[in-house]
């Protein structure tokens, strides 16, 4: 019973990492609310490895996923008919929320995202990058699928590349 205690304190200092980590990298590019995608950057920034690892599986570069994403939201405007010049003078910039003033709020499909680890969570094991990873991959709309597409990534090969990394990374 001690150890299923301390795995979940473990637990939530990735979680904590997780979202931390998913706020930084939507700061940074100028959203208020983490996606999915965000929480994917969180995840190979996370030291246990597996997200990085589960790119790897797959043939696909880590770093690449960024240039990918940012992509993504350049041609969001295009895609709705937008010329996203016009948009230059609207961004002001965005900083972090102030903690302790409101609930943690994130875009949709980081709200997918959560629901999908928290709906896994039944075994016993330690949360991982990979897990992240493994949710993400069966989201087959939004930014984070679309900038996967882009790469050439499959998604139903990323997931059992995710599950295969949760296997080796929980027998360790």
């Amino acid at each position: 019973m001690f150890r299923m205690f301390k795995q979940r304190v473990r637990d939530m200092g990735t979680l904590s990492a997780l979202c931390l980590g998913a706020e930084r990298h939507a700061n940074a590019e100028g959203r208020r609310e983490p996606g999915a995608e965000h929480f994917w950057l969180a995840a190979l920034d996370l030291p246990d490895g597996t997200a990085r690892r589960v790119f790897e599986r797959v043939g696909a570069e880590p770093s690449a996923f960024r240039h990918a994403i940012a992509h993504q939201y350049g041609d969001a405007p295009r895609i709705i008919g937008i010329d996203p010049s016009s948009l230059d003078s609207i961004g002001d910039e965005v900083s972090p929320s102030p903690s302790g003033l409101k609930l943690y709020e994130v875009a949709a499909s980081g709200q997918a995202l959560m629901e999908g680890l928290a709906a896994g969570r039944k075994e016993h094991r330690p949360l991982l990058g990979a897990h992240v990873i493994a949710v993400i991959a069966g989201i087959e709309q939004g930014i984070a699928a679309r900038s996967l597409h882009r790469m050439g990534v499959d998604l139903d090969s990323l997931g059992a590349a995710a599950k295969a990394e949760i296997s080796t990374g929980c027998a360790q």
